[in-house]
């Protein structure tokens, strides 16, 4: 059984950058991306990676702020946010799936704890 432990969630002012991180265990995976949640909402998908091809997706909103990159040696997963705004706020969650069919509309099957992002006006 794998494990995502995400890190760098905080409280940050608008207009400022956030970087998080993801580390995965026991190994990379084919496909990883971010998710987030904020209170009372659904969960949407931030971006994805695919590790292997190093394809990005990204939700059309989020296109220019936000950057999903990888360290494959390292096995860490990185989201840096910037230009942050108050509906940024959410709870992100690290996801991964061992797949080739990566894309936006991978389900995943493995999620991290999450790390809390809160930025204020």
């Amino acid at each position: 059984q794998g494990e995502l432990v995400e890190s760098g969630g905080g409280s940050v002012q608008a207009g400022g950058s956030l970087r998080l991180s993801c580390s995965a265990s026991p190994y990379s995976y084919a496909c990883m991306g971010w998710f987030r949640q904020g209170a009372g909402e659904e969960r949407e998908a931030v971006a994805v990676l695919n590790t292997r091809a190093g394809m990005t997706y990204y939700a059309d909103s989020l296109k220019g702020r936000f950057t999903i990159s990888q360290d494959n040696e390292k096995r860490l997963l990185y989201l840096q946010m910037n230009s942050l705004k108050p509906e940024d706020t959410a709870m992100y969650y690290c996801v991964a799936k061992n797949t080739f069919a990566c894309d936006f509309s991978t389900t995943f099957a493995l999620w991290g704890q999450g790390t809390q992002v809160t930025v204020s006006s």
